[in-house]
């Protein structure tokens, strides 16, 4: 990162051999209470023993936390530091950081930065692939700073071809990262980040719709590198027996899925081919195409290792400590630790049957009959997803009274091809019966993987001009005809206004026999997961873009909410702006879930836009806009 400094010499009798691995670790025996032993990156831990080498002033950059330090509750109006503050930390003491992660430390370059002739980075060719790989989340995932959504960060630095932005600056990125290989580098940069009074974000691949791993000033904790994946044959927990895998917190779904293909199993992951199961997408609940099966990711976690707010690695099962089992399950990535990798449930192999097709308005087909079939879809809601099925489909104005639906792709979990067609029945009956043509194109695959990866397209990211607000729709809005007439037409209206509708048939219960934990409650009796969008110009105002935001969420949400008031949205593809946040991704654990953040975390070091806590802090952002692009300050 920087010139090395003296002081690595002055750690020369905890040096370890592997390049990467954190100078300043000790190695410790493999054993944990999850009964399954740590992967070899987590047997390098920072302890008190590691730290007895340092003198005062570096111990008090490094060490651990204690009562009445930085884990005290931060004053009114008390900031992050930025770059450029008086407090701010050295070119020396970043240098000595570097110097104890074992050159782990990474200053951020932004991705878009060969574009810009002032940055030492400038390179035309690299250009060019940067602005061509734009909207690919496998490049974004590989970087240590970069987010699936710069809008959030503050669109600080864009190719030159996006029209928007005239220079590159970090902006809302971190400043610094750390590329995590072992448990002691988490453990420092928590310690660092703590002791220095800096900005601490948490990244595996940056899906998040809303910038939650990212930050103006941050050191970022980088996991996307611990991929180890340990098959367990029969895992023996006091409430669980039976197979299971050990993923570390940097695996993707594509990762996970190819080896359960490769040993037989199947995992419940997300739906996105580059979403990072083991990160905060499990921790924020995590739908996935099993989930009508088996419920949400969260509901698989068996145990977790995790770094604390304190610096201390530990072990987290219901049985060591059942309230954090309970909130770190479900209550939001980046809010109560770092998991550094998870233990959860796996399922025999199963086949699948994938099904896309469309039907559109034609001069044969009317609007209302078009919205006729979309009807009778709908009203099947409740019998395919208790089928365990799970549908992925849009529904698109394509111009005054004419519209499109896109199957893309119906996923019929554990049915032939002969039983998906016989659920589907009644419904293409219909279709055909109001004269709506339609050609399906459905194949059965012998398992999960071959299904999900033929079905499921890469997700295209990294539009600054457009934003996205969700809903889960009850199952009550099935079962009463006035709420279910009011959805349809609520869903109509959007669509009909120009504003897309992408949404999910699925249902997420809580399967009998498994723990508790702290997921969304309205996940619980959703029918429905469904997500629009707004859309500016390149060249709109930042008032005009505010404008436009104001307009998702009180107006085009807002009749969206209006039918289903008490129930929710799934965090992590939610509008940033949701009103009453806690309500809307918590439920009625949100008072809970605030009482464990303030015991296990009571400085609120870990920072999310809309986590649990996030109330009593505002990023007073450059633009004006919700993004990450400013100073974080204590309300």
């Amino acid at each position: 990162m920087a010139p090395r400094s003296l002081f690595a010499s002055l750690l020369g009798a905890l040096l370890l051999a592997a390049p990467g691995d954190a100078a300043v670790g000790t190695k410790v025996s493999s054993a944990s209470k999850a009964g399954v032993p740590l992967f070899e990156s987590e047997t390098v831990q920072l302890t008190d023993k590691s730290l007895s080498t340092l003198n005062s002033k570096q111990a008090a950059l490094f060490g651990f936390g204690k009562n009445g330090s930085r884990q005290s509750i931060p004053h009114k109006g008390e900031c992050k530091l930025l770059p450029g503050d008086k407090s701010w930390p050295s070119g020396d003491v970043w240098g000595q950081f570097d110097d104890v992660l074992g050159d782990a430390l990474i200053k951020t370059v932004p991705l878009a930065a060969a574009c810009y002739p002032s940055w030492p980075e400038y390179d035309s060719d690299k250009c060019e692939n940067v602005t061509a790989d734009w909207t690919v989340s496998y490049m974004h995932a590989a970087d240590p700073a970069s987010i699936m959504w710069p809008l959030f960060e503050g669109r600080s630095c864009l190719p030159t071809g996006s029209n928007v932005s005239s220079s590159c600056t970090i902006g809302g990125y971190s400043s610094y990262a750390v590329n995590v290989s072992n448990v002691a580098q988490v453990q420092l940069a928590v310690n660092f980040a703590r002791n220095e009074n800096l900005r601490l974000v948490v990244k595996n691949t940056g899906h998040d719709f809303n910038g939650k791993s990212t930050g103006a000033g941050g050191l970022g904790v980088w996991t996307h590198n611990l991929k180890d994946i340990e098959y367990i044959a029969n895992y023996n927990g006091s409430n669980y027996q039976g197979p299971a895998v050990k993923m570390g917190a940097g695996v993707q779904a594509f990762e996970i899925y190819a080896k359960a293909e490769e040993l037989g199993f199947t995992a419940v992951g997300g739906e996105g081919k580059t979403v990072g199961v083991a990160g905060g997408y499990v921790l924020g609940g995590g739908h996935s195409p099993m989930s009508s099966v088996y419920g949400l990711a969260a509901d698989q976690v068996l145990a977790l290792e995790v770094v604390l707010a304190n610096g201390r690695f530990v072990t987290v099962t219901e049985e060591t400590d059942p309230d954090l089992f309970w909130a770190i399950r479900g209550g939001g990535g980046g809010t109560f630790g770092v998991v550094t990798s998870v233990i959860s449930r796996v399922h025999p192999k199963v086949g699948v049957t994938v099904s896309t097709f469309s039907f559109a308005t034609s001069s044969n087909v009317s609007a209302n009959t078009f919205w006729a079939g979309v009807r009778s879809y709908f009203e099947r809601f409740p019998a395919h997803a208790d089928a365990g099925t799970y549908a992925y489909f849009w529904v698109l104005s394509t111009g005054t009274n004419s519209f499109e639906f896109l199957m893309n792709p119906f996923f019929a979990v554990n049915h032939t091809l002969d039983e998906f067609n016989t659920l589907v029945k009644p419904w293409f009956d219909d279709l055909k019966a109001l004269g709506i043509p339609f050609t399906p194109n459905s194949t059965y695959y012998d398992s999960f993987y071959q299904g999900w990866d033929a079905g499921f397209p890469l997700e295209t990211i990294g539009s600054v001009a457009m934003m996205t607000g969700s809903r889960l729709f009850p199952r009550e809005n099935w079962e009463d005809t006035t709420k279910f007439n009011a959805t349809v037409a609520a869903i109509r209206s959007t669509v009909s206004a120009g504003y897309p509708l992408l949404a999910f048939n699925m249902k997420a219960e809580l399967p009998a026999g498994y723990p508790d934990d702290s997921s969304n409650p309205a996940f619980r009796d959703t029918l429905m997961h469904a997500i629009t969008s707004v859309s500016w110009d390149a060249n709109a105002t930042n008032s005009q873009i505010n404008a436009t935001m104001n307009k998702l969420t009180y107006d085009v949400l807002g009749k969206w909410r209006a039918t289903c008031p008490d129930s929710g949205a799934y965090m992590s593809e939610s509008d940033i702006s949701e009103p009453n946040f806690q309500q809307a991704f918590y439920g009625t654990n949100y008072d809970r879930l605030y009482k464990l953040k303030q015991r296990y975390d009571p400085a609120f070091l870990f920072y999310a836009p809309t986590g649990v806590g996030s109330e009593h802090w505002e990023v007073k952002s450059l633009d004006g806009l919700p993004d990450q692009n400013g100073r974080l300050c204590r309300l």
